[in-house]
């Protein structure tokens, strides 16, 4: 008898495979059997009229601190993540001296979006090495697999204190120093080294971060400690400039990349959206990435499948809180602020207040409504507030009240700053060396809430359009990205491989409209999403997720790299 048997399925197995009638069995923690398994179960499933996948492999979270106080990985767990990376973006909590921890914090605060008193409150600090910190994650119960990237931040600052942040170049004994502390990550089983070059990213007294101001040469330094480790991927938020007569800033960026994957054979992965400010700028990227590629230097650039958004809404903040008089309603309940809204005389206050000049110049065609009916990230013109003003004949401060009377609070208003053409997402998606990632969960926990990617790029890429196969956007949540980061026996669904799995019913997949909670340490506030279709998600052979609701069983394992790694 086995452990679990899922039977009645379309198995999708991750490998881009067709999809067959087969059933799988689980022993413990593994897959034993696919394809017609006569013994009976201890406990089955029936999967009829679903499809049964691996678990997805999200390689792009800053859930760093989240897993430290919530073991079921909110909102991950609802858009059938069964394995996560932490660490992205050079930003990480190890190493640390003693007496820094508040800088790492206030560093993470600053970059991600993810409140430092949370932060402080929610985490032990009983690490300094990145494998003390690993030995911690080891320690915390899981719904979901755990690995993470090494970030330069932190490696750069414990070796070289406040000089890390100047853009003077690091010194030889400094370079021999963050090596030997990536070294030491390496070894304990860190997925690879991150840094973050983009001037975006900064710590709160408005400086670069540590990293952003590195040469090649601590750069390709770093690079050949993985490179004789042999194993861990090298990440990136790259400094790409804004459109130029020849580019040259950007070929530079692409190349020193690229002369990593030449030099060590690790792979070599960074963020690329598409942007309004230089709608060309991407296409001219994934020309360079090619010419590079012909060359011998590899480059996986990563992307996410709809566009990345800032959310507004009456529930949290409004576009027109910079007026006095809309900014009163912040520290309100909800429901009072809707009993603002409703009254004649101050609702008439309040569109005055916006429409004086305090409505930030937004392109209004590119903000889109998400009702509790209607959750939808395709950028239809349709659904811009622009639209919904138009044909309402009103100001776009009254269409605002209008709908969030409408539905009360809890619509949601979603400007996306990237990724804003859907025709640039899908070229994006098309491009043959692309991974999908980029949903960012955990992070810019009050601005955005994009970790419902897998779910989007099923119901909307796959179901609706029919542009990709079920099995090709399988693939690319699963075996690829575990291959990416050499994450071993996941994101497959064969005998030896551990059982993540997601049963999921494909036509029922729906999204539901964020919302904002109040349920970080310290009472620190954060958007979630959940999803309709996903009826079971396994994780090492429990039951994590049944029919949306996790389980309370917490059998995720910390993820560790190796030379050793294979799927």
């Amino acid at each position: 008898m086995h452990d679990l048997v899922i039977r009645n399925g379309s198995v999708v197995d991750g490998t881009g495979s067709a999809a067959r009638a087969d059933d799988i069995a689980i022993d413990g923690e593994r897959i034993t059997e696919v394809g017609t398994v006569n013994e009976p179960g201890r406990t089955e499933i029936d999967a009829s009229g679903a499809y049964v996948t691996p678990g997805f492999v999200d390689v792009h979270t800053h859930l760093d601190a989240q897993v430290a106080w919530d073991p079921d990985a909110t909102s991950s767990c609802w858009h059938g993540v069964t394995s996560v990376v932490l660490g992205n973006c050079g930003v990480t909590f190890a190493p640390v001296r003693k007496g820094q921890e508040r800088w790492l914090a206030e560093l993470m605060e600053s970059v991600e979006d993810i409140p430092a008193d949370s932060i402080l409150a929610g985490l032990s600090w009983d690490w300094e090495t990145y494998g003390d910190y690993l030995a911690t994650i080891d320690a915390l119960p899981k719904g979901v697999n755990v690995g993470g990237m090494v970030g330069h931040c932190a490696v750069r600052h414990y070796a070289m204190g406040e000089r890390s942040l100047d853009e003077t170049p690091a010194t030889d004994d400094d370079i021999a120093a963050m090596c030997d502390l990536v070294d030491e990550a390496m070894g304990a089983g860190a997925l690879g080294f991150s840094t973050s070059r983009t001037l975006l990213h900064r710590v709160p007294d408005g400086r670069p971060v540590p990293g952003t101001w590195a040469d090649e040469r601590e750069l390709l330094a770093i690079a050949d400690v993985l490179g004789r480790r042999g194993h861990g991927v090298y990440e990136v938020a790259p400094r790409f400039e804004r459109p130029g007569v020849n580019y040259e800033g950007t070929r530079a960026e692409v190349h020193w990349m690229a002369e990593i994957n030449r030099r060590t054979g690790r792979p070599v992965t960074f963020g690329l959206a598409q942007s309004n400010a230089g709608p060309e700028l991407f296409r001219k990227i994934l020309d360079l990435v090619d010419e590079e590629g012909d060359l011998g230097g590899e480059l996986r650039p990563q992307t996410t499948a709809r566009g990345i958004g800032l959310l507004f809404g009456l529930s949290h903040r409004t576009f027109f809180d910079r007026s006095p008089a809309w900014a009163k309603l912040q520290p309100l309940p909800l429901d009072a602020r809707l009993d603002a809204l409703r009254d004649d005389a101050r609702r008439a206050e309040l569109v005055r207040a916006a429409d004086d000049g305090n409505t930030p110049p937004l392109d209004w065609n590119g903000v889109y409504v998400l009702t509790p009916d209607a959750v939808d990230y395709s950028a239809d013109p349709d659904t811009s507030l622009a639209a919904h003003a138009q044909r309402h004949d009103e100001t776009i401060a009254e269409a605002f009240v209008r709908i969030s009377l409408e539905t009360d609070g809890r619509a949601l208003f979603n400007y996306p700053f990237l990724n804003q053409r859907m025709d640039a997402v899908e070229e994006l998606l098309d491009h043959p060396r692309m991974a999908i990632g980029l949903g960012d969960s955990g992070a810019h926990v009050g601005l955005i809430m994009d970790a419902s990617l897998p779910t989007w790029f099923l119901l909307h890429w796959v179901r609706d359009l029919r542009k990709y196969t079920i099995e090709h956007a399988v693939r690319r949540m699963t075996s690829d990205t575990a291959q990416l980061f050499g994450i071993a026996d996941r994101g497959v669904l064969q005998p030896g491989a551990f059982a993540d799995v997601n049963v999921l019913d494909l036509d029922s997949l729906a999204l539901r409209l964020p919302e904002f909670v109040h349920d970080f340490p310290s009472g620190a506030g954060r958007y979630v999403q959940r999803a309709d279709g996903y009826r079971t998600t396994i994780v090492n052979g429990a039951v994590f997720v049944d029919n949306g609701e996790p389980t309370g069983a917490h059998a995720g394992h910390t993820l560790r790299s190796s030379p050793m790694a294979k799927i």
